[in-house]
């Protein structure tokens, strides 16, 4: 461990457990409910050969589909949080567990089921006292791969709001800062090892003596071996107790406190402003804020506002014309504003806040060698090269109507080559020079950090991306009070001033709360 990752630890050690925790128990409770589907399937199963290859053929199916877009398929009808990270999980979880179980058994010499039933067990005796035992091994086994897969599939959780160690990992990723990802990677990696080892000592305690490997057969004494099954049993009760006992905390003090629950998209400067308004709310009324950071995109946080799974989250005017509302693309900021607001508020009761006084619209930046090479100080440059140039974009960019489709609608824009990439890969490609351009926006901190050069848009074709907030309209409603709190930051943000908050965080890895809490101190927004 360097030392700079030992310093990141020990500034972020409670925030580690803490999503150690989550992570601990959104795990415990999809693998439980895993074993608690797939044994019982799996024993059924043996019954009909038809129905195994049904049943097992679905498994394989469903755990062919990303991850990401189970998760995706979850979030309509359980909402946001920690139940489609679970509904997620099990899914994931199941085949190891159902094809081990039905292995297992139908393994078994048929001699010995023959035995069995010789001697007078019914059907029932025969699966817990010959069948069980001999294919618990099997059994055992397919636990023990999902409980590990577990682990990793759950970092995924994070961009359904549902926290976990996922957090740290997309923190990471957003900034390119590889001791962040450790932050959340290496974590996860003992929790694995953690399970899997108490699960190795719970299958060498269920598999009968005889049943063993001669090396690995004890004779141990009755009173140590009954010791070892007594304590292996109360750390598996204390792990299944844990995740009900968190929640039952949970159920218990939100009943007796006022929330409000606010989100965010999954990239450094909504977390920011995020964090701002959880200050003002909590500072200035009686409410607890409830974080549900790290939504998966703008059109996720939306549909999680509409679905009442949060109650405020903060986007740009440009992105709610087009996603939102599905009006067609202007430049004009004063006229996005008023569009955005009226149709929202007339069609889904939702309210816009005044613009927080930045414009993070996008900027086409290329590395300043390419632009010295070519001649490049404008958009129109770039476009006018464009069948020689290599476009990294996020996929966003990609399908819009204001971004690329728009270019090349309305300019004849022919890129030579398009590579869709990931929000922050793009940044490590065009500094390699894997692609000459990417789609940057004007606060970016990463701009900064890769020393890149954004072309201005002398074209005018970019939409205004002002941020505003969007508040569910019952929520005003009821607490009137709550309208001056979030137009506290109404046009206090500059484009500089944003872009500096990014930059503390992305680069200099300060911790997102703190940047944004000194921000409205410094505005007088807060008490020093």
């Amino acid at each position: 461990m360097n030392s700079s990752l030992l310093a990141l630890f020990l500034d972020k050690y409670p925030d580690v457990w803490l999503r150690f925790m989550e992570h601990m128990n959104m795990t415990t409770m999809a693998v439980l409910l895993s074993i608690a589907i797939g044994v019982p399937l799996g024993i059924l199963i043996t019954r009909n050969k038809t129905a195994s290859n049904i049943v097992i053929g679905i498994a394989n199916l469903m755990q062919s589909i990303p991850c990401i877009a189970l998760l995706a398929f979850s979030v309509p009808f359980v909402g946001i949080g920690e139940k489609p990270a679970i509904i997620m999980v099990i899914i994931y979880a199941l085949l190891p567990i159902i094809k081990n179980t039905y292995t297992g058994i139908i393994s078994i010499d048929p001699k010995l089921k023959e035995a069995a039933e010789g001697i007078g067990l019914s059907s029932w005796q025969k699966l817990i006292k010959v069948e069980m035992p001999l294919a618990m091994p099997f059994i055992m086994a397919g636990i023990r791969i999902s409980t590990v897969a577990a682990v990793g599939t759950m970092t995924i959780a994070a961009f359904a709001g549902a926290g976990g160690l996922g957090w740290f990992i997309n923190m990471g990723l957003i900034g390119l800062n590889i001791n962040m990802v450790l932050l959340g990677a290496i974590p996860a990696s003992i929790l694995a090892l953690l399970i899997d080892y108490m699960l190795a000592k719970a299958e060498n305690l269920l598999v009968p003596e005889g049943l063993k490997p001669v090396g690995q057969i004890k004779n141990d004494k009755l009173e140590k071996h009954t010791f070892q099954k007594v304590v292996v049993a109360g750390l598996c009760a204390l792990l299944m107790i844990m995740p009900l006992g968190v929640k039952g905390y949970a159920y218990i003090k939100d009943a007796t406190q006022k929330t409000i629950v606010v989100g965010t998209s999954n990239f450094t400067e909504v977390f920011i402003l995020g964090y701002m308004y959880e200050n003002l709310i909590e500072h200035y009324t009686d409410f607890k804020v409830e974080r549900r950071f790290n939504l998966n995109g703008a059109d996720f946080c939306f549909s999680a506002l509409t679905n009442g799974d949060i109650d405020t989250f903060v986007e740009y005017s440009g992105t709610a014309l087009m996603n939102f509302c599905k009006l067609p693309m202007n430049s004009n900021s004063e006229v996005v504003y008023n569009q955005v607001s009226e149709t929202l508020l007339n069609k889904h009761n939702v309210v816009t806040s005044k613009p927080l006084g930045f414009n993070n619209t996008y900027v086409l930046s290329v590395r300043p060698d390419f632009a010295k090479e070519h001649n490049l100080e404008k958009m129109s440059d770039l476009l006018a090269i464009s069948n020689d140039v290599i476009l990294g974009c996020t996929a966003e960019f990609l399908h819009r109507e204001d971004c690329l489709p728009g270019l090349e609608a309305k300019f004849g824009t022919k890129f030579k080559d398009v590579r869709a990439l990931d929000a922050t890969i793009r940044y490590q490609a065009v500094t390699n020079g894997e692609v000459d351009v990417i789609d940057a926006f004007s606060t970016d901190a990463l701009l900064k950090k890769m020393n890149l050069q954004g072309l201005p848009d002398d074209m005018g074709f970019f939409p205004p991306f002002y941020a505003v907030s969007f508040t569910r309209g019952e929520l005003l409603e009821q607490h009137p009070e709550l309208k001056d709190v979030f137009s506290k930051l109404d046009g206090q943000i500059s484009d500089k001033e944003m872009r500096n908050m990014n930059y503390a965080v992305d680069v200099e890895g300060r911790d997102a709360h703190e940047v944004a809490h000194e921000f409205l101190v410094q505005k007088g927004l807060l008490p020093k």
